[in-house]
């Protein structure tokens, strides 16, 4: 399997869910079910039901973030040396061509991306449009509207 590329800030947020599962919420259930069982009759149990569910998922969740830690190439955006240009981690201020709106977005891994907190997917069309680009070039991004246009502002590695 290929690495997934990861910043610093993903990776310690994914191993922070990972505790949490392992440390807290795995030890719930497991108390949950032991009290369920107390109850009685299993099988129109469906508090017992919902434990065992609820038992299936953190344990999916578990294995899949180790899963991903474990696959990850992870990139710190301050030590990169990208000459000016648009990379993964990179923070880019975009003024958009048509509006004059301006946006600054961190391109970050799939698992990071958070459109509220500025942070969109090295897959996503933008990102994707960014690549490889300087400040002062124009990127065109396909999108369900039709072509956008956006100017690269600035690019930094914070």
């Amino acid at each position: 399997m290929s690495k997934t590329p990861l910043t610093i800030a993903g990776a310690e947020a994914l191993r922070a869910e990972l505790h949490r599962l392992k440390t807290v919420d795995r030890p719930n259930v497991i108390a949950a079910i032991a009290e369920a069982r107390s109850h009685g009759d299993l099988s129109e149990n469906a508090e017992y039901d919902a434990a065992k569910e609820r038992q299936g998922f953190i344990e999916g969740r578990i294995m899949e973030v180790e899963g991903k830690l474990s696959h990850a190439q992870i990139i710190d955006p301050k030590l990169l040396d990208a000459d000016g240009r648009c990379v993964f981690g990179a923070t880019v201020t975009l003024e958009d061509m048509d509006s004059g709106n301006t946006v600054t977005y961190q391109i970050v891994g799939e698992d990071e991306a958070d459109i509220k907190a500025n942070k969109i997917s090295v897959s996503s069309p933008i990102a994707r449009a960014l690549i490889g680009k300087y400040a002062g070039d124009i990127a065109e991004v396909q999108a369900p509207g039709g072509v956008r246009e956006y100017e690269i502002i600035e690019v930094a590695y914070i």
